[in-house]
């Protein structure tokens, strides 16, 4: 089995050696660039199961890094760190597209952990009972986790499968933020992380985001699961 590629972009040199020290001696292939700057180059040149970015760096940050991959339609996991652990540092990080977010300082086995648990939801599960949940145009089958639809796999981040993935399991039932805050293991972050990952899943399934026919807000409740031609 091929070792798991991670990108770890920082510009504290202390802090990418013992990274890069920790992680390879659990499993992962490492690779490390001082900025932002110097990590485009390398994405030029390789592809990554998944990065680990520092937000606040010289020169480009880390949120504009992670906005730039996304919109180049990068779906591999992507775990910011900073020094600012405030809710709404976190929320900003989720809104440019990262699946998670780790405050400075942390415990490395803390991080190992995280990247096990996002490139986990990423790997093509084992062959399930086939079920198929219609969303329009696109399929998605809960046995394999797999989003598809006429021009072939959605690519989905992590964060958005893990939101679908626990959607998909009570179809039609109204499922509070609370709830899912919980299942997707957000409790810290508050209700206000599972409002951006359902606008960044809604921007994968619904046609119209303004009026989402299958992932519907229920007012004062939560969120529900509406699969439908």
């Amino acid at each position: 089995m091929t070792a798991p590629h991670v990108l770890v972009v920082d510009d504290d040199a202390r802090l990418l050696r013992l990274l890069q020290r920790f992680l390879s001696e659990n499993g992962f292939r490492i690779t490390t660039a001082g900025n932002a700057e110097e990590a485009r180059r390398i994405l030029g040149i390789t592809h990554p199961d998944a990065m680990v970015a520092d937000i606040t760096m010289p020169g480009e940050d880390g949120l504009s890094l992670t906005r730039w991959l996304r919109e180049q339609g990068q779906s591999w996991p992507i775990v910011l760190l900073t020094a600012r652990g405030e809710p709404a540092d976190r929320i900003i990080g989720l809104e440019s597209g990262a699946d998670d977010y780790l405050a400075k300082p942390f415990e490395p086995r803390e991080l190992l952990l995280r990247l096990q648990a996002h490139l986990r939801r990423q790997a093509p599960p084992p062959p399930g009972k086939p079920r198929i949940l219609r969303l329009g145009r696109l399929e998605f089958d809960t046995g394999r986790g797999l989003l598809s639809g006429p021009e072939g796999t959605v690519h989905l981040t992590s964060g958005e499968a893990a939101l679908l993935g626990v959607m998909t399991q009570t179809p039609g039932e109204v499922l509070s933020r609370e709830a899912i805050a919980e299942a997707l293991g957000m409790e810290e972050i508050g209700e206000r992380a599972v409002d951006v990952q359902v606008t960044r899943l809604r921007r994968r399934i619904e046609p119209d985001q303004k009026e989402p026919r299958f992932l519907q807000t229920v007012r004062g409740k939560g969120y529900v699961l509406k699969p439908g031609l």
